[in-house]
């Protein structure tokens, strides 16, 4: 691993990678309440299964992406937490800012309507 690598240098990133570090963005959570969340948020269009899940976190882990932020009982079961890492922040803000560029020459080139004034 290179120390400090860029995050454009993680870019493009799988969906289910944006997915868990969306998940992860407003805290720490365990695994199954990822896939929770990112169901819930998609409205049951994305369901991410565990072998891709945890498959996801373990690769998320060894690239500084994500970190283990403890264990906590949940429901009586032991539930591994994690946690974004700076360097997982900003690679989610790239690819944010990465696909909001798509969405705007995909406006521009009148695929999808302009966007409403709020």
């Amino acid at each position: 691993m290179v120390p400090n690598p860029a995050p454009a240098s993680f870019l493009p990133l799988t969906p289910a990678v944006f997915h868990i570090l969306l998940a992860l963005a407003e805290g720490p959570r365990h695994g199954y309440a990822v896939m929770q969340e990112v169901e819930a948020r998609t409205g049951g269009v994305v369901r991410m299964g565990p072998g891709t899940l945890y498959g996801s976190l373990k690769r998320m882990v060894a690239a500084s992406l994500i970190e283990e932020a403890g264990d906590a009982d949940v429901d009586g079961e032991r539930r591994r937490h994690y946690a974004l890492t700076p360097l997982g922040r900003a690679v989610l803000q790239a690819e944010a800012r990465r696909l909001e560029s798509l969405v705007e020459a995909a406006r521009a080139r009148r695929v999808l309507p302009k966007a409403r004034k709020a």
